[in-house]
């Protein structure tokens, strides 16, 4: 089974839980991995019979700067669901969100959430 993955895409949002997180914003990244049948549908060399990468990243962009959560796993479950229904073709989609200014303390890179889901009509 074949795997498309776009990786790190970048967002600046409003989401997280204390007041200056959904004032001023932060960073989020997200990798999107989509469990599709590329070995059996791609047959010849045309766009229609795969995944559109830049679709699902215009999916995730209008959903992510139409939408403002506390949760990073809000928005991850909400995101989720909203591909899903877009894309119904795709046998899994793997999503992980990483927030960057995480307002605790400690050194560390960032925080990341992850979930996965399949299309309700498999």
């Amino acid at each position: 089974m074949g795997m498309i993955r776009i990786n790190n895409l970048r967002f600046h949002t409003f989401n997280g839980v204390l007041p200056e997180e959904r004032r001023n914003g932060q960073q989020l990244a997200m990798d999107i991995a989509i469990k599709y049948p590329i070995e059996a549908k791609v047959q010849h060399d045309d766009v229609h019979e795969t995944i559109n990468y830049a679709e699902v990243r215009a999916v995730a962009d209008e959903f992510v700067n139409n939408h403002s959560y506390k949760l990073i796993e809000s928005l991850a479950n909400n995101l989720l669901q909203t591909l899903l229904t877009a894309f119904p073709t795709v046998e899994l989609i793997n999503l992980k969100i990483r927030k960057y200014s995480v307002p605790m303390p400690g050194i560390f890179d960032d925080v990341e959430i992850e979930v996965e889901g399949a299309p309700d009509a498999k």
